[in-house]
């Protein structure tokens, strides 16, 4: 019994981070997460929404232990934490010393700033997705693939939402997203209703790291919902580009009543510079209906779609729910694709967010 008093009492171990390529270390005080300790220590550690759902903050852990406050697994995917990849904000190290590092993303964007805008135009595309454009006080620069966090005083916590449009060389003060309803959803619930018209956002941008490598490996693309938004992006950008490389494009959807922006995917075809191959693929399509496209779930025409391309050399770019991005690594990753050859944007919300 007196042994345990006195270990009350007795120093804790420093607990110190070091973190490269920066050449830093820290000391942990408390139970500060490694993000929390390297930005007080003035560390320019990538971060955007500090609560482990963007993934901005994915770094390797090299050496020593970690407790993770809420499970990796939200954001990350299982072959990423076999090999070592943690969550700097949901990370408290457990050992004396502690050692990451910073993979960069190589992305050449320019910092975020805050913008004011009003939604000016909004278009059903489907039963639950609706294409909204808004208008900005002034014009924003992005990287093809980045998305915002859009935010209103009448709602507690800000929205992310990934650009649908191709970026202008010089800023645009017009940005469009494709924005899927929640159901129960606070933000969308209103906004499908009609009642966010005449407010002012606050949008917060551009975040990210989902963009085009700059390569001529082969691409395949998966998307599923208003997943989609981020791959038109992408690629309307790389056809403005007239980059060459081929390209196939998988997504997936319920019914013929949930596929959308087929025209525009049309026209990114038709004036790719390379083979341009695009399959939708239906889920729960009915049996008797006329449809003689591809059925079942997205990530079950990966492998043939793999099976077409060099494997040392493809690589995959995914946005849409976790489920569907997690399930697409296994395979691919099972089919002889590396981590560094996988690129992608889980879209999470209030359904699929880690529990606070």
């Amino acid at each position: 019994m007196v042994a345990f008093i006195k270990s009350l009492f007795r120093p804790k171990l420093a607990r110190t981070v070091s973190v490269q390529p920066f050449g830093r270390h820290f000391d942990i005080r408390g139970s500060e997460t490694i993000l929390e300790s390297a930005l007080n220590n003035q560390v320019p550690f990538p971060h955007n929404c500090t609560v482990g759902t963007c993934g901005a903050c994915k770094c390797r852990l090299v050496s020593g232990r970690v407790k993770a406050i809420t499970d990796f697994g939200y954001t990350l995917s299982k072959q990423e934490i076999e090999a070592g990849y943690i969550l700097a904000c949901q990370a408290v190290p457990l050992d004396e010393e502690t050692t990451i590092e910073i993979v960069s993303s190589g992305i050449n964007a320019p910092p975020p700033e805050t913008f004011t805008g009003k939604i000016s135009r909004t278009e059903a595309l489907t039963h639950d997705i609706m294409r909204v454009e808004l208008k900005l006080d002034r014009p924003l620069q992005f990287v093809a693939g980045q998305y915002a966090n859009i935010k209103h005083a009448a709602v507690e916590r800000s929205r992310s939402y990934s650009f649908a449009d191709a970026p202008e060389q010089k800023g645009s003060d017009k940005i469009t997203f494709m924005i899927r309803k929640v159901p129960g959803g606070e933000f969308t619930e209103a906004l499908f209703a009609g009642s966010l018209t005449d407010l002012s956002f606050d949008i917060e941008s551009p975040h990210g790291d989902f963009y085009l490598r700059t390569s001529t490996a082969p691409m395949i693309c998966i998307a599923g919902g208003s997943g989609l938004a981020p791959l038109l992006s992408i690629l309307e950008d790389a056809r403005k580009k007239r980059v060459e490389r081929s390209c196939t494009v998988l997504f997936g959807a319920r019914t013929t009543a949930d596929l959308y922006a087929l025209d525009q995917i049309a026209t990114i075809g038709q004036g790719w510079k390379g083979h341009f191959n695009f399959i939708p693929i239906l889920s729960h399509e009915p049996e008797d209906s006329p449809w003689a496209g591809a059925r079942g779930l997205v990530t079950e025409s990966i492998i043939p779609s793999l099976n077409r391309e060099p494997h040392d050399k493809a690589e995959m770019y995914m946005c849409g729910p976790p489920g569907m991005i997690d399930r697409a690594i296994e395979v691919a990753t099972q089919h002889g694709l590396g981590l560094e050859q996988i690129h992608y944007d889980k879209f999470t919300d209030q359904s699929t967010a880690a529990p606070r």
